[in-house]
């Protein structure tokens, strides 16, 4: 999974970069970068995660056809988050490994969703590399962040993810029904472990709001605020301006 870094700072509630008020555009980068900051849109891919894990535990005698379907939409979907997520970075250099991802999962789903491809083996393949790879990426992105709240639950994510993979590509299922439970139990950890990860972003715009409610003046602090705000929720009290611009 990839996290957004976090959501950017205000200084003032009429100040952007364009000039421009808040609201009087309707340029679609700036929509998606404030969905990709709401901590609902990481719980949004959680369940998106988590609903087609369940399905395969629970219908574990269902056909290989099947199987692939379900992990065919789980990719496809998972993709459309990853793409919204990453225009809440900040420059290109933080998107591209995002949009990388985002296209990786739209492009494994639609091999999922081929009937040629629709093998024990090539499902095994497709599902593995896009965990490994979507794992390395969100260590890397767990890393390079440094600003980002709750860094820990990113990492656990990320070795979990490549974790994942690992386990997915090594070991060999020779029946479907075993490649259904792997993959099943797999989805559930990963889904529960970004239902963390959403609640702890959800912690951390909580005590942004309540920091800014207590202190709304902080002229000890030149660099801009330290905390984060959520930009889904209605603004708060205003903060001293920014000084060095970098807000």
């Amino acid at each position: 999974m990839t996290v957004s870094r976090g959501p950017a700072p205000r200084s003032g509630p009429a100040h952007r970069s364009d000039g421009a008020t808040p609201g009087a555009s309707a340029d679609p980068a700036e929509v998606l970068a404030k969905l990709g900051h709401s901590w609902t849109w990481i719980l949004g891919s959680a369940v998106a995660t988590l609903v087609p894990g369940i399905l395969v535990l629970v219908w574990p005698d269902e056909t290989l056809h099947v199987l692939a379907v379900l992990i065919g939409l789980y990719l496809l979907v998972t993709g459309g988050f990853r793409f919204v997520a990453s225009f809440a970075r900040e420059d290109l250099g933080e998107r591209l490994p995002g949009l990388l991802l985002a296209v990786l999962y739209v492009l494994a789903g639609v091999l999922c969703l081929r009937n040629p491809l629709q093998t024990i083996a090539a499902l095994s393949l497709i599902v593995g590399v896009v965990w490994l790879v979507s794992g390395i990426l969100t260590l890397y992105t767990a890393i390079v962040a440094k600003g980002l709240p709750h860094r820990g639950f990113l990492f656990g994510a990320a070795v979990i993810g490549i974790l994942a993979g690992i386990v997915v590509l090594a070991l060999p299922t020779e029946s479907a029904r075993a490649l259904t439970r792997l993959l099943g139990l797999w989805l559930v950890l990963l889904g529960l472990v970004e239902v963390v990860i959403a609640f702890a972003w959800r912690a951390s715009f909580g005590k942004a709001r309540a920091t800014g409610a207590r202190a709304p003046a902080e002229p000890e602090n030149p660099t801009g605020p330290t905390t984060y705000t959520d930009p889904a929720s209605p603004p708060g009290p205003a903060g001293p301006a920014n000084p060095t611009g970098t807000g």
